[in-house]
């Protein structure tokens, strides 16, 4: 039996008034960038995680389930096969690696402020990017999202937002609102999906999500929202889907694994035609929560995590 005082303990405050404890094997980086508190450790349960801000961003044993679940949905509800892909933020590298099992895929463009959290991403993550960043398909730039959004007039088949919570000051603060949603609405092909992460959806903490979900209505004509359990969040983890026409809701279980094996090249552990199914169907208490939300998210009055 492990004896608990053996080890030195991480504290994840996940809300005011709830957290989650990690033991801590050793840490591997502690260092503040120009934007943020960063660690990278190695716990007990889930091996190497990121940390940013004091959250956890990724661990190595169960960041396929939430990488899976943020990328695949997106390359498997555009029409054709994908070509050109943009990633906001996603800084270990693993949003990137999903991205390129396609082998549609031509052109993957990844822009992340932090250029310190992406080296040291590159540097002590392997597990997670496996070599993403090297990969000939790859353009990876260094610069504010929502300024290289208003400046190319680049389009894509899909867009995968992967960024840390709307914490004060914080570099995602104006990334969660109707004008930037606009913005990547723009960048959209006519086909074009984005898919992106929107916090928990546990019991009592679906006001973020719900806000989101609101916000994007505002902007696009099919959103749909879902689901998956992550273990090292210990919370059920919301992500939604927006696209100019194709509804993830109408695929069928039998499509979904006949669309995974036509268009991803690569292992896949958790996303299939049975976890979409589950995903998408939210339980009650969060499609309520959705339906009551009227909340949007403005540059004027941004929703701030506390």
């Amino acid at each position: 039996m492990i004896n608990p005082q053996s080890y030195k303990w991480f504290f994840e405050t996940t809300t005011p008034v709830e957290g989650h404890m990690h033991a801590i094997v050793r840490t591997i980086v502690s260092a503040r960038t120009k934007f943020q508190q960063v660690e990278i450790m190695e716990t007990a349960s889930y091996g190497k995680c990121l940390v940013l801000d004091g959250r956890i961003q990724s661990s190595e044993a169960d960041e396929f389930v939430y990488h899976e679940a943020l990328v695949h949905p997106g390359l498997l509800a555009v029409d054709l096969p994908p070509t050109r892909a943009l990633v906001i933020g996603g800084g270990e590298g693993a949003t990137l690696r999903e991205i390129l099992k396609c082998p549609s895929l031509q052109r993957a463009v990844m822009v992340d402020i932090d250029d310190e959290v992406v080296a040291l991403c590159r540097q002590h993550l392997p597990e997670m990017h496996r070599g993403a960043f090297d990969d000939s398909r790859t353009e990876l730039r260094h610069e504010d999202a929502r300024a290289y959004l208003e400046r190319t007039d680049e389009r894509f088949d899909l867009i995968v937002v992967d960024l840390v919570e709307p914490l004060e000051e914080g570099p995602a603060c104006l990334l969660f609102t109707k004008e930037f949603y606009t913005l990547l609405r723009e960048r959209l092909t006519a086909r074009g999906a984005i898919t992106m992460q929107a916090g928990m959806t546990k019991v009592g903490e679906t006001q973020f999500f719900a806000a989101v979900h609101r916000t994007l209505r505002e902007v696009f004509p099919v959103v749909a929202g879902y689901q998956a359990f992550v273990s090292c969040f210990g919370t059920p983890w919301g992500f939604i889907l927006a696209s100019k026409g194709g509804d993830p809701r109408r695929q069928s279980l039998e499509t979904i694994d006949r669309l995974l094996v036509e268009r991803i090249k690569g292992p896949v552990e958790y996303w299939g035609g049975a976890a979409h199914l589950h995903s998408f169907n939210l339980p009650k208490f969060l499609s309520e929560a959705i339906a009551r939300q009227d909340r949007i998210i403005t540059d004027r009055h941004p929703l701030i995590v506390g």
